[in-house]
């Protein structure tokens, strides 16, 4: 069966940030004939920056699917996202099972399964700080956001400044970046799994978050959970090789156990 692929980033991130990942899913793969990768922005970033964001995660989710069905995506459909868009996934997951058919969280984090700490790293706080100060500043501020969320910078001078163009034309707002910061801080997921299969990544060196909110996810849910040894906190950014074939090397298991299961019934 063809799935489309939804992605959807995370606290005031755009569907441009993504750079050529969408190629890499198709150069691994993971995008068949017939098949779209379909980026999302949540409200208040990029092509929806003029939108207030909603300070909860559900209107978020609903935002969502309601994009989805005015750009006609196939459903149920596979659901890869990041940080807070990990957290609209899930709440979508949860309270439209039939809609999504796998889920891949990136580098999340949600209640009940971490505290402030580890959601935020108290190591960060100075960084976000100098964020927020130098918001209306695009070169300082994303230069500072670049060095806290990716690990890889041979391409620094130049993310710098494709991320501070977009920053001028469809950078959030002061105001939507903490509405979708109080809105993470609002959620908190089932503890039980979405009946869709999940797969969990994280980043070892995430300076960001800590990883171990992905893995006590996983733990409760029982779902697959692959970590990188070097990445930050933008895993897609600094590989976007290691991520895709992480998720071919998860499909396939899958459908190889599915299809043991069914040989066997």
């Amino acid at each position: 069966m063809m799935s489309d692929w939804v992605l959807l980033r995370g606290l005031t991130r755009e569907a441009r940030h993504w750079g050529a990942f969408d190629a890499a899913l198709a150069a691994h793969g993971l995008v068949g004939a017939g098949e779209r990768v379909v980026c999302i922005d949540l409200p208040g970033n990029g092509v929806e920056h003029s939108r207030a964001a909603p300070q909860s995660v559900i209107t978020m989710m609903e935002f969502v699917r309601e994009r989805c069905a005015a750009l006609k995506v196939r459903l149920p459909c596979r659901v890869l996202a990041m940080s807070l868009g990990a957290m609209v996934a899930t709440a979508w997951a949860e309270r439209h099972a039939g809609e999504v058919e796998r889920l891949v969280l990136i580098n999340t984090s949600m209640r009940p399964f971490a505290r402030l700490t580890e959601r935020l790293r108290p190591a960060a706080w100075p960084m976000l700080l100098r964020i927020a100060m130098t918001w209306t500043q695009p070169e300082r501020c994303e230069a500072t956001i670049l060095d806290l969320t990716c690990n890889r910078h041979d391409t620094r001078d130049a993310d710098i400044v494709r991320w501070s163009a977009l920053r001028r034309t469809h950078g959030a707002s002061a105001a939507n970046a903490l509405r979708q910061l109080a809105a993470a801080a609002r959620f908190r997921a089932a503890r039980d799994a979405p009946r869709c299969p999940a797969l969990l990544l994280s980043s070892a060196a995430d300076r960001l978050v800590d990883p171990i909110c992905s893995a006590r996810i996983a733990k409760q849910w029982r779902a697959s959970h692959k970590v990188h040894p070097w990445a930050g906190h933008d895993l897609p950014h600094d590989d976007a090789d290691w991520t895709c074939e992480a998720i071919a090397a998860w499909l396939g298991e899958y459908e190889r156990t599915y299809d043991i299961r069914a040989a066997s019934a």
